[in-house]
């Protein structure tokens, strides 16, 4: 059972204030999350691989080859003002 002395310890390493009724219930709230890690410390792991995701299938991989690219002139087509091959903006800073 956490007691009263380690929830100030624990708020004072945290650099928060906390209330009496706000201590009270904190002994009880870290009580049972202490325990329930101790739950979870008695659970046999052995031989289980860690998950490193979701998804354990990897996707699809196209090789990664340069290549020539048009897409520029089709975007600076939509802008409304350009200049070097660039977008042409106001400028924001004085």
């Amino acid at each position: 059972m956490v007691d009263k002395k380690t929830v100030e310890h624990v708020a004072k390493l945290a650099r928060i204030e906390i209330s009496e009724a706000q201590k009270e219930y904190l002994c009880g709230q870290l009580s049972k999350i202490l325990d329930y890690i101790d739950q979870l410390k008695k659970v046999d792991v052995e031989g289980v691989e860690p998950l490193r995701g979701l998804r354990l299938e990897s996707g699809p991989m196209r090789p990664d080859e340069p290549r020539d690219s048009q897409a520029q002139a089709d975007i600076l087509a939509n802008a409304p003002a350009q200049e070097n091959h660039c977008f042409k903006v106001p400028k924001v800073i004085e």
